[in-house]
């Protein structure tokens, strides 16, 4: 069975870090495909934060969080990371990574299979 599992959300502190792992169970390779992570706050729209596309090969990252996250793929070709780093109140949000099963990762209406999600609470 295909699925994707996030893990590494919790509680930090402003400018604080978290990194998040993305991973892909009943894939071949997950990185055949273009992976985005995603976030929804409560009462706002799943938006798109970052993508990467498969083999590395382009990167996308939302305005907000451009020099603050990176995502990454792991040597084992079945996890993709993101880093967060200098986390801010309005980055808190349930965090979800999706795939559409496409080398790309930049259309985001596409995006139709998703993992459970993980929360990221940024507070003092």
């Amino acid at each position: 069975q295909v699925q994707l599992a996030e893990s590494g959300g919790g509680w930090v502190q402003p400018g604080g870090s978290l990194r998040l792992s993305c991973v892909g169970t009943g894939f071949f390779h997950l990185d055949d495909y273009g992976i985005g992570w995603f976030r929804q706050a409560p009462g706002k729209d799943r938006e798109a934060v970052s993508c990467i596309t498969a083999d590395d090969e382009g990167e996308y990252y939302e305005d907000s969080v451009k020099g603050r996250f990176t995502i990454s793929r792991g040597n084992d070709k079945n996890t993709v990371f993101l880093q967060m780093n200098s986390l801010k109140p309005e980055d808190t949000a349930v965090y979800y990574c999706g795939t559409y099963f496409r080398r790309s990762c930049d259309q985001f209406s596409r995006y139709t299979f998703w993992g459970q999600g993980t929360q990221v609470t940024v507070s003092s």
